[in-house]
This record gives structure tokens, C-alpha cells and sequence, in this order.
């Protein structure tokens, strides 16, 4: 899924653009939108989009300044105006896809693929190198790659506090306070993660074991974390979880 803003001073323009979007680029998923050029600085920087449909004349401030007024340049652009002449040159030079209002759909749809299949090989490359460093680190420990909707994240197993199965999702909770939603079930995980201290105390969770604080008995028995978060234990799983934390 691509997540997607979109960027223009008329909203009967943004109201066009997403209709056509839902209807035609399934693969968009439009997270904000902005009508001037400081909105959609505030919104990029918000939602750290893969893609940004820009007006290109905006009042008091254009298309083009609101680009240079940012540092990260981490998105695909399509810019969509109504003059063939502003700028259009420039913007054919550095070969970044265009649209003239009013949009023809096949013209859309050409140049949302076109970002597609971009941010599939950016995640192709980037598995790739995690590939690459697992087998250069055979005794480190490795980043694990955690694909969401709109990005491949890669962490250090030891930065995971646990991890909490919902059907065929699993949510990460991270040390630092931050959660991702997975599109993988649990049990995958359990056995990427055995070999970091992982456990199993429950058929939705799965905890690293450094951030357990005891083993409680009362309420039927459960894990304390170091954030005060209580887990409940699987009434088959009890002993060997004693056994296990009483391992260094």
C-alpha cells in the first residue's frame, strides 16, 4: 500500500483526485491532505508519506518552494496542475511524472504504477541488504525485517519488548514506547525470535525475557514487565516458563 497526501489550495481538486484514486489506484492510501504550501509541510513531515500529489500553483507560496523548504526528500512526487507552462519544463527535465488537470485516469494510473513498482524495488534492495549483513554478522545479533502497509522496518531483536497476536496480525511494543501492526502471525515470529530470549507464555504473547520483571502466582499467575504491562500465562506453559527465567 502506498501511503499517499495530497497537496492543492482548491478542494474541489482534492475531492476529484481521491475519488479517482479510490476508485481506479486501489493500492493508494490517502493519509492527509492540505490546502497551502505550510500545511503541506506540516503534513509531510506528520505522515512521512511514499507519495505526494502537489499543486504546483499555490498561493503565496508554490509547489516547487514548498520542496525546497524540506530537508528530507524520502517520497515520490507527482505534481498535478492546470498550466502546461509553469514549470513543466523544469519538472520534464529531472523526469518526475506530471498530470494537467483536468486528469485523464489512464495517465494516473500510469503514474501511480510507476511508484509502485519504485517502492517495490526500494524494499527489494533494502531486504537485500539486510540479507546481505545477516550473512556478512553470522554471529551478531541481526535486525529483523517487520513489513507494515506502508514500510519495512528493521529493528534489533533486543529493542522488542513483545509482541501480541490479533488472528493473523502481530503487534510489536517496542522499548522506546512506539508499536507496529504486522501482517504476520505470531507463531512466525516465535521461531525467528527463539534465539534471542523470546517466550511464549501465551497463545497471543510472546515476551522478551529481559524485560520481565517476575513471575507473579495471584490471578491465576501472569508476567510483570518492566512497564508495569501484566501477561497472562498459559496454564501449560507454566513450568516450563519457571524453568526458563530461572535460567540466566
Amino acid at each position: 500500500m502506498i501511503n499517499t497526501v495530497i497537496i492543492d489550495d482548491e478542494p474541489i481538486n482534492i475531492s476529484n483526485l481521491s475519488q479517482l484514486l479510490k476508485v481506479h489506484c486501489t493500492e493508494i492510501i490517502i493519509s492527509a491532505s492540505g490546502s497551502n504550501a505550510e500545511e503541506g509541510e506540516k503534513i509531510i513531515l506528520k505522515n512521512k508519506p511514499d507519495l505526494v500529489f502537489l499543486d504546483i500553483q499555490m498561493p503565496v507560496k508554490n509547489g516547487f518552494e514548498l520542496l525546497q523548504s524540506l530537508q528530507d526528500y524520502s517520497f515520490e512526487v507527482i505534481f498535478v496542475t492546470a498550466f502546461d507552462k509553469y514549470g513543466i519544463q523544469a519538472v520534464k527535465f529531472a523526469a518526475i511524472d506530471y498530470l494537467l488537470k483536468p486528469i485523464n485516469i489512464e495517465e494516473l494510473k500510469t503514474a501511480v504504477k510507476k511508484v509502485v513498482e519504485k517502492k517495490a524495488k526500494r524494499n527489494q534492495n533494502l531486504q537485500l541488504e539486510n540479507l546481505i549483513q545477516l550473512l556478512k554478522n553470522n554471529q551478531q545479533e541481526h535486525r529483523i525485517a517487520l513489513p507494515s502497509a506502508q514500510e519495512i522496518k528493521y529493528v534489533n531483536p533486543s529493542d522488542i519488548v513483545r509482541c501480541e497476536s490479533s488472528n493473523n496480525y502481530t503487534t510489536f511494543y517496542f522499548s522506546s514506547g512506539e508499536k507496529l501492526l504486522v501482517s504476520k502471525p505470531i507463531y512466525f515470529y516465535e521461531d525467528l525470535l527463539q534465539d534471542y530470549n523470546f517466550i511464549r507464555c501465551h497463545q497471543s504473547h510472546l515476551v522478551n525475557k529481559k524485560y520481565i520483571v517476575s513471575l507473579v502466582k495471584e490471578d491465576g499467575g501472569y508476567l510483570l514487565l518492566k512497564d508495569n504491562m501484566r501477561l497472562p500465562i498459559s496454564k501449560q506453559k507454566r513450568e516450563s516458563i519457571k524453568e526458563l527465567l530461572s535460567k540466566k
